[in-house]
């Protein structure tokens, strides 16, 4: 059976689904920023402004919200990435700074923890040589965490 193309889904009972039905599908898997929504619905669009007017019906009705976006994010990300990783991917998904401050200002405050706790699922013992030393360095900095608080962990 071949897959259908996003222009060509059906739904169970052999109707396209509509604009609107898309976005409320791709809801419903996880939370989308607007500008996700926005990105992945525009070759769906029949006519001029009818996504901007579904999303903002949908935003009106509490069903794309920013701060549960920044949240579920946050709490799927924190234990595995930094604080500048998670920045990486909430910018990725379109969502303004100042939304994000808050939530990036928690996550620097637990970096240390959290960073120690990575390092110790991965590695669980300090470097013995300086190939090992550098490699648990990179580990560590690819996920986002401050040099400053892997100096501290590696170090």
């Amino acid at each position: 059976m071949e897959p259908a193309t996003p222009a060509a889904r059906v739904t169970g009972s052999g109707r396209t689904l509509s604009l609107k039905g898309r976005a409320l599908q791709l809801l419903a898997r996880r939370e989308h920023s607007r500008a996700e929504l926005q990105r992945k619905l525009a070759a769906h669009e029949q006519s001029e402004g009818q996504l901007q007017s579904i999303l903002d019906e949908l935003q009106a009705r509490g069903f794309i919200n920013e701060e549960r976006v920044i949240e579920s994010v946050v709490h799927r990300r924190a234990g595995k990435l930094g604080a500048a990783r998670i920045r990486q991917e909430l910018q990725a998904k379109g969502l303004q700074p100042e939304a994000m401050a808050q939530a990036l200002a928690q996550l620097k405050s637990t970096e240390l923890e959290r960073a120690r706790e990575v390092w110790d699922r991965k590695f669980g013992q300090a470097a013995t040589e300086p190939k090992e030393h550098a490699r648990q360095t990179r580990f560590l900095i690819s996920r986002g965490f401050a040099a400053e608080v892997v100096r501290k962990i590696v170090g």
